[in-house]
């Protein structure tokens, strides 16, 4: 009987340790698991945060050459504008100033000289008719 005590404890003792090193195991593999999955969700965000700032450099360049495009048309098209066009220009934004609610406009000095030269023109225009 002692010796049959004696074999069930050392089973026991075995079991113990057995179900031992399975826990430790088991936690290993966990850790190795967790810290995998740290690593590859890092590895995501900055790929993630790397497309992103690629997408929004490129989207930059992109507003860029299309502002730079548009500011060119622009220019060549005012290249051909004379005075008359100018001043119709500047009576059309004058009408849309007075469209608003605002009761003082303040005006550049150059005004006074397109309103001169408009002038002119007007009054020349009427010479030559009459």
């Amino acid at each position: 009987m002692a010796m049959e005590r004696e074999k069930s404890a050392a089973a026991i003792k075995t079991a113990d340790i057995t179900e031992s090193e399975g826990h430790r195991q088991a936690q290993i593999n966990r850790a190795e698991g967790e810290k995998q999955a740290a690593i590859l969700s890092a590895q995501g965000e900055r790929e993630a945060a790397i497309l992103k700032a690629e997408g929004n450099r490129q989207a930059a360049i992109l507003n860029a050459e299309g502002q730079a495009q548009a500011l060119t048309e622009v220019n060549e098209v005012a290249q051909g504008v004379d005075g008359r066009t100018m001043n119709l220009q500047y009576f059309e934004t004058l009408e849309k100033m007075g469209e608003g609610e605002a009761t003082k406009f303040i005006f550049p000095m150059e005004f006074t000289s397109m309103i001169r030269n408009f002038m002119n023109n007007v009054s020349s225009k009427d010479d030559n008719t009459a």
